[in-house]
């Protein structure tokens, strides 16, 4: 089983192109650098299609993609501006999408926004504000929408990305999830106590930066293996028993 999980994985790598990256992700702290991450070009949103048919709904400050049924917890914590993220979503999420859309596991999404605190502006938090939104415009449209908001991240972690009329532009590349009720909510910043809650769960959670990956509450500790498929599937793997 191991052995085909793998190989599945290297495939999604292939087909994504994706390049090996010795980095560590977005620290809340002030610590970690953008500019590793920032030479590597962001990978097509090409998993969006299995993230698609997947079940999706926010529950309470997460947002969670898979069935309830499944019987592992894989939990994500992602700031939308942070590049590390972008990378992981390009390499590790196609990765996800299989194991979630055989059951195996289901994905829960903590959307951080403490990089419009560190750097200023109000990026992360209009972006997850536009995410929580796609959590309630149907099945998969979440998924498929921060699928293409990280292949769409602006370089720089910069803290006039994810304007409004962005995060609508975004949108118009998931089919269906423009709606009067979505682009009100994108526009009206509708789910900004939402917003604050979740980064609040962040900062409680004691992970320290993004991004970071929990196995069933355990700390998966990834290291640059999270920036590549492969290696993430085999991680994963491990993490599973």
């Amino acid at each position: 089983m191991a052995v085909r999980r793998t190989r599945r994985a290297l495939a999604a790598a292939v087909a994504a192109g994706l390049i090996g990256l010795a980095a560590v992700g977005c620290s809340s702290d002030g610590g970690g650098s953008a500019d590793a991450a920032e030479k590597v070009a962001a990978a097509p949103a090409g998993h969006a299609g299995t993230l698609s048919v997947l079940p999706s709904r926010a529950e309470s400050t997460k947002i969670v993609v898979g069935d309830a049924r499944a019987p592992h917890t894989v939990t994500v914590f992602a700031d939308p501006r942070c590049p590390y993220c972008a990378r992981f979503e390009a390499s590790a999420g196609p990765v996800l999408a299989e194991r979630a859309a055989e059951g195996e596991v289901r994905i829960e999404y903590v959307v951080a926004s403490f990089l419009d605190g560190r750097t200023g502006g109000s990026a992360s938090a209009r972006a997850a504000n536009a995410l929580r939104a796609a959590a309630d415009a149907g099945p998969g449209k979440f998924a498929a929408f921060q699928a293409e908001l990280f292949a769409s991240q602006p370089a720089g972690e910069s803290k006039d990305a994810f304007t409004t009329d962005h995060l609508l532009r975004i949108a118009d590349g998931v089919e269906g999830l423009r709606s009067e009720s979505f682009d009100a909510s994108v526009r009206g910043g509708t789910h900004r106590a939402w917003v604050a809650a979740a980064e609040r769960a962040f900062q409680d959670s004691g992970v320290g930066g993004t991004p970071s990956v929990l196995v069933d509450g355990k700390a998966l500790d990834g290291g640059a293996g999270l920036y590549d498929a492969a290696e993430f599937g085999r991680i994963l793997d491990g993490a599973l028993g």
